[in-house]
């Protein structure tokens, strides 16, 4: 599972739980405003040490974590889903656009005869309890955001073994829940698809429909596992940790190990750092507002002609040729 992914916002809703315990510094930096996806790993290295700072119940971690959940931690898609008529509308949004929020394993709702049945497979692997819990929780607890009612799940199905305990799940999903199962699945009732939810708005959701939409075509474009390293650095880079040992930590992986996947790319550290930059350069010098000195520090230089060093080697153009020939905005 090396190259799954889940959104940056998605992943803020753990440091805002830790904040509120007084103990989110301990969990170290979170992911950058550049940031759109932080690695599998790295979530899954967050949770569990976020479990052990948190003063309560290691067993139930996941579960007091999912009750903050906010539509904003599924970015653009979630107030899209909070947009739409019915709780139906927002699930099959949710469905569609599902990989710019939680790219582990791919979702799929299909009916079933008290309702409708979304269901995760193991194709990608197991990303293990933490991660599974928190986001069927997470997403169980939006539906209660999205409706403002306490919706109850008609049953529950998780892969990973039973814990010693059940009934916290019970009480917490509303409905009987079972562990050590071939797929993770969440069953809702017909009449709770039909509820209204609170924050409809016709309009709204046809821009953030179409921004959805869009977020999800570039996410598809993005080459994997590529698109997840380049997405790591672009974090990096503002903050001038741009050495293969810091991609690596931040992918939680050693740098032994990440030199052979990009090798197994037709890359080098080097080559997708300078690619990276290059990109986030010309992305800046869009925007006439930002000075030269200010893009230099965005992008992890010391100084001003370091930049223009690496621009024209990339370019052949010193920055401030390459801006004049752009088009106005």
């Amino acid at each position: 599972m090396d190259d799954t992914r889940v959104a940056a916002s998605y992943v803020q809703l753990l440091f805002e739980h830790m904040a509120a315990l007084g103990c989110a510094q301990a969990l170290g930096e979170p992911p950058a405003p550049a940031e759109s996806f932080v690695a599998l790993r790295r979530w899954q290295a967050l949770l569990a040490r976020a479990r052990e700072l948190d003063p309560g119940p290691k067993s139930t971690f996941a579960l007091r974590l999912a009750r903050g959940i906010r539509p904003r931690h599924f970015g653009v898609v979630g107030f899209a889903a909070l947009a739409c008529s019915t709780l139906a509308e927002a699930l099959q949004r949710l469905e569609r656009h599902h990989r710019t929020v939680y790219d582990v394993n791919p979702a799929r709702m299909h009916a079933h005869p008290e309702g409708v049945c979304i269901e995760w497979g193991i194709a990608r692997g197991r990303p293990g309890a933490l991660v599974d819990e928190t986001a069927l929780a997470a997403l169980v607890q939006l539906t209660r955001e999205f409706t403002g009612r306490p919706l109850r799940a008609l049953a529950v199905d998780f892969v990973n073994p039973r814990p010693a305990d059940v009934r916290p799940y019970e009480d917490f999903f509303g409905g009987p829940v079972r562990f050590g199962q071939p797929s993770t699945r969440l069953l809702l009732s017909a009449h709770d698809l039909a509820l209204p939810l609170r924050g409809a708005d016709a309009a709204l959701l046809a821009l953030l429909d179409a921004q959805a939409e869009q977020l999800l075509q570039q996410v598809a474009a993005v080459g994997e596992p590529v698109g997840v390293w380049r997405q790591a650095l672009v974090g990096l880079i503002r903050s001038g940790r741009t050495s293969l040992a810091d991609l690596a930590h931040n992918l939680q992986m050693s740098p032994r190990s990440l030199q052979r996947r990009l090798a197994g790319q037709g890359l080098s550290f080097q080559t997708l750092l300078s690619q990276t930059r290059q990109q986030l350069a010309e992305a800046y010098l869009r925007d006439a507002q930002v000075e030269l000195t200010e893009v230099a520090l965005l992008l992890g230089y010391s100084e001003q002609s370091a930049l223009t060093r690496a621009f024209k080697q990339w370019t052949g153009l010193a920055p401030q040729q390459w801006r004049k020939q752009q088009p106005s905005r």
